[in-house]
């Protein structure tokens, strides 16, 4: 006797009167992904402006390197499938740039705590988005879990170098998932 096959999970399914519809919800997956790699790419680059001579110059470099390949993939995407990016973008490479040399400027327990929040923030978004992502949009939904994990790879090398010793890490810390959180949410929808 066969085992009854489980269905298969469509993205979009369970939708309730108001929610976006299957397209309206990959449009904003992409969207916003472009525009929160988009705006890693810029932190990690305004960081290594002021400590490319510093010990963490070298996990700063790996970081920004995959940061720089999820960038590329998710330009792919929106190509592929005719989204538009934020017409924040300008706004977040100035930005981004400008958060990570600051934290940079505050010392290099400043920066890693910088990257310790914002990558503590995608990791949620990601995993929210990979949940929401149907068998229908396994490559995606693959896509986005390669780059949480190495997301939270870049939040514990972050740890590890001491983000949690930085002066006023909660402060730095709180301050910069709320402005994360909110990148996030203007991105989805400009």
């Amino acid at each position: 006797m066969t085992e009854p096959k489980s269905p298969i999970r469509q993205t979009g399914n369970g939708r309730l009167p108001g929610d976006l519809s299957r397209d309206e919800m990959i449009e904003r997956i992409i969207r916003v992904d472009h525009a929160g790699e988009y705006g890693a790419v810029r932190i990690y680059q305004g960081q290594m402006a002021i400590l490319k001579k510093s010990a963490s110059a070298k996990t700063l470099h790996h970081m920004t390197e995959q940061e720089k390949k999820h960038l590329e993939t998710f330009e792919k995407l929106a190509v592929e499938r005719r989204v538009r990016p934020t017409l924040l973008t300008p706004i977040w490479h100035a930005a981004g740039f400008a958060l990570g040399a600051g934290t940079a400027l505050l010392g290099e327990k400043a920066a890693m705590a910088c990257t310790q929040a914002v990558e503590e923030v995608i990791d949620e978004h990601y995993a929210d988005q990979a949940a929401k992502l149907g068998d229908d949009e396994k490559d995606l939904r693959d896509t986005i879990e390669k780059f949480r994990a190495e997301e939270i790879e870049h939040r514990d090398a972050a740890v590890a170098a001491g983000a949690e010793e930085a002066p006023g890490h909660a402060v730095l810390t709180g301050a910069i998932k709320t402005g994360s959180r909110l990148a996030i949410w203007l991105s989805e929808r400009i």
